[in-house]
Order: structure tokens, then sequence, then C-alpha cells
């Protein structure tokens, strides 16, 4: 999608569509208090029509509701969408970049390929850059369809939007454009290699993927296999790739710019199951398909390091991706078995559907063998977080209560939603083995926290977060700005989190 900014008024705005948002300002508590619609512009003609609309109950500023006006009077644009965009005390980039994902799946709707969004008339000219920001990156989220393989697919993307930002501050709109549309980009990115099914995203076919995607953004990558597995001792991972056919893949992405200090040095691990059948503890086969989601936390590590790249904050970055195949054959791992990690410590193999903590462990101690001094892995890693959370709220684990300030500044800056759960000694003594080291499941209850605890052992003190994604990377229904999907989860918020690192 090609993004395009002007600061004309919307009136001569010449579109096929133009997306302006509108907000109830109506400060009454009373449950039916009637709405005062405005629209968050001070353009004479758009207020007017959305006056006269409102007037006669056409128009809602409901959450995301949308009214269409047709050769709207006075406007040059073919067509007027208003965006309800809720209470205007609780607009924020949050429901700007909703609102810009709806505009986006509106026009798709209606098979346009253009359109011309409002960035909303704010009294702080020092909000109009993130505003623009999570425009863009609403916008280009929105454009995201996964249909990919309909034989009578249409090709309904969006070709070019333009950010109208009449009297806002234009260099910092150009800006929050500039660096939307790298941070939007790299999340479809990462969506994109989620949704292929397995038998197109296998542990080999996802590193041929990182390498390209490495050579364009110029990073440094290398892919290696069994043989480099075995010659590292990672016994963890490899339990997981032997019941598989098709080889796995430690993919290694590294970002050094010129005169960057050695530390801090942040690795980003991720889990890169390409299918999950959960081994010989083999899953029900309801839903199964949908385990080809399970390297979801790979895939924002790599969607991250190629925004990352083409941003260049002033921080070294290494990535680790474990990518494997979790498959029930004869050469299987088997519950009961005991696998050694790389740093020796010895597990005892309960469940072998616990494998994401199993490649984890690997690639944790892998991080630090090549340097990095701060990690954060992701994962798809336990439904126990999704009972926890649901589907709107990821987990996030951390040693080290810097790393939770930091990270909850990112994501908070990014909008995405993560919460902290606990990570007491108490919860160790659950993944206690009589025959080895730990356990790799710890059971049922405090199954998200009893995951992580796992984790720890293998971080050897640094300071470290994990993220469990299960609930979130993958949308159960479409929503009005985002279709039914992967959703890219933590691309952004790692971004941010990398970039703070670079500030200090």
């Amino acid at each position: 999608m090609e993004i395009k900014s002007i600061q004309n008024p919307l009136a001569s705005c010449d579109s096929e569509l133009l997306a302006v948002i509108v907000l109830d300002h109506n400060t009454s508590k009373e449950v039916n208090a009637p709405a005062d619609v405005r629209a968050t512009t001070a353009d004479p003609e758009v207020h007017s029509i959305v006056t006269k609309a409102g007037s006669a109950g056409d128009v809602s500023s409901h959450f995301m509701e949308c009214t269409l006006i047709h050769s709207p009077t006075g406007l040059a644009a073919k067509r007027l969408l208003l965006i309800g965009g809720g209470k205007s005390s609780r607009f924020d980039s949050d429901a700007m970049r909703k609102s810009a994902g709806t505009a986006v799946r509106f026009a798709k709707s209606k098979e346009l390929k253009s359109l011309a969004i409002a960035l909303p008339e704010m009294d702080d000219h020092s909000l109009d850059g993130g505003m623009a920001v999570a425009l863009v990156e609403g916008a280009l989220s929105g454009d995201f369809d996964p249909n990919y393989y309909h034989s009578d697919k249409k090709d309904l993307s969006i070709k070019s939007a333009t950010v109208v930002s009449p009297g806002a501050d234009k260099a910092a709109v150009e800006s929050g454009i500039k660096y939307a549309k790298i941070v939007g980009e790299s999340q479809n990115f990462t969506r994109d290699l989620v949704n292929e099914p397995g038998n197109k995203m296998t542990p080999t076919i996802m590193g041929q993927r990182a390498k390209k995607m490495a050579a364009e953004v110029g990073l440094k990558c290398e892919v290696w296999s069994t043989d480099k597995i075995k010659e590292l001792k990672m016994g963890a991972f490899w339990s997981v790739s032997q019941g598989s056919e098709e080889p796995p893949a430690l993919i290694v992405l590294e970002y050094d710019p010129i005169g960057a200090p050695m530390e801090p040095c942040i690795g980003l691990v991720g889990k890169g199951i390409t299918f999950d059948t959960g081994g010989i503890s083999i899953k029900p086969s309801d839903s199964m398909e949908k385990m080809k989601y399970d390297m979801a936390g790979g895939a924002a590590m790599l969607g991250a390091m190629r925004a990352i790249a083409l941003l260049k904050p002033h921080v070294r970055v290494k990535a680790i991706v474990c990518a494997s195949e979790n498959m029930p054959d004869g050469k299987a791992q088997k519950p009961g078995d005991v696998q050694f990690a790389m740093n020796g410590k010895s597990i005892e193999i309960i469940n072998t559907d616990a494998e994401g903590r199993l490649v984890l462990a690997d690639g944790l101690c892998y991080a630090r063998q090549l340097g990095c001094t701060h990690l954060i892995d992701a994962a798809t890693l336990t439904g126990a977080c999704a009972v926890a959370l649901g589907m709107i709220n990821a987990g996030t684990f951390t040693n080290s209560e810097e790393m939770a300030d930091r990270f909850a500044k990112a994501h908070k800056a990014a909008g995405e939603k993560f919460w902290r759960l606990p990570m007491d000694d108490e919860y160790r003594e659950i993944i206690k083995s009589s025959i080895a080291d730990i356990l790799n499941s710890g059971g049922r209850y405090g199954g998200a926290v009893t995951a992580a605890k796992f984790l720890e052992e293998f971080v050897d003190g640094k300071p470290w977060i994990h993220l469990d994604i299960a609930g979130t990377a993958w949308l159960e229904e479409s929503k009005p700005w985002m279709p039914k999907g992967p959703s890219g989860i933590a691309v952004r918020s790692l971004v941010k989190f990398v970039e703070g690192f670079a500030k200090n």
C-alpha cells in the first residue's frame, strides 16, 4: 500500500472515499443521555454534514459503527465514511489505529482501491506524530487478508491511502508515517508467515523466508539444521524434532550497527513450531489445523528484526528462532524420557505436547552463548495463559523489575495488551523431578506460570522477559478493523522495547 500525506482542507480532498472519525462529546453520566456527535475536524463542510445527519439520527458515534454518505454535499470526495470512535474523553491512539483499520476494511468491502483518512485535529500538536503512526499502522493492519489459496481470489488490496492532516505538524506527521509504514509492514510480514499452512511453512521454508528477508533489509542471517543442533548439544530442541521427517531449523539473525556498544545486546528468542500435533501426547483432532500458528512467537521475532533493521536503533540485537515440527512417529520422544538441554540440565518429559518450552530452553542458552545480555522470548506456549487472560491480553513473566518496567512502557506505547503474571518461587516446586533436574510440565494448575518457571532455568540470571501469546496470536473472529486469522501480536512492542535500550 502506498501511503501519501496531504494537508489540504478536507472539502477539497478528491478521493473515492474520505473517512472521518466522529466522537460523542456528551459528558453526562446519565445512562440514556443523548449523544453529542461531532466530527474530529473543524472543516465547515464536514461539520455541516455531520450536524445534519446527526440531527436526523443518521450518524452514530458508537465504537467502530460506520455511516456512509454518497456524493456528500460540498466535498470533492465521492463518498464520506463517518466512523464512530466512542466517547471523546476515551479516544486515544489505539482507537485511532482501529478506526483506520475499519476504514480500510470498509473500503475493501466496496472493492475500492484507494481512500483518504482524516487525521483528527488535536489541540496539542505534539500528539500529531503519534496519531499518524497509529493511523498508518491500523490502515496496513486492516489491509491484510488471509484467503491465500482461494481459487477465485480477488485482489481487494488497497493500493493507496492518503493521510489528510490540515493544520497538523507536517514534519511530525510525515515522520510518523515513515515509521509506521516500516512497523506495520513488518507486522504484516509476521502475519504472512503465521498464516501459511504447515505444508507451506516447514522449518526449512521458514529459514528460507528469514534469509530472504534478511538479505532485503541488510541483516546477517545463518540457518542451521540437525548437525549444528547436535554439535551445540541442544538436546531439548532436538528431542522435539526427532519425530518429524522435516528437518529442524536453527535461525539466527544479527543486527550489529557500527559503533554500537557491546552491551547491552538484546536477545530475541522465538518458538518456531511450524506444526504441533502434540507428539505422542497427541492433541484432540478438533481445531488441530490451527496448530500451524504455533510458530507465531518465532515469526514475531523475524518481523521485529525486519523493522529494527530498517529503523536502525543504535543497539545490538540478535534473534534466535528454533523451528521444528512436533510429530508422533516411531522416532518421537515419549513421556518419561529424559533429555539434556544445552546448559546440561536434565529434563523429564511428562507431556510431549509441552514442546515449546523445550526448544526455547536451548534457544535461550544459545542467545547467552552469543553474548546477549538481556533476553526476551515469545511463544504460543500455553492454553493455560489463554484460560487466565482470555483472548484479550497476552501474558508476561519476568525475573527483573527493570525489564518489566521497560516492557510495560513499550507495549503501552505500541498499543498492545499484555498483563504481568506472578513468578513466585513456590511454582518452581511444582516442576521438580525425582529422576531429573526438572519436569517439562507441572500439570494443569498454574500451567502458564510453571512453563515460565521452566524457562527461567535457562537464562542463568540474565534479565529476561517471557511473552506467552497463545491466546492473542490468532483472532478467532473478524473485527471491523482486522480479519480473522493471525494478529502479528508482539512485533510493535518488541520494536519499542529495543528502541528503549537504544535511547539509553
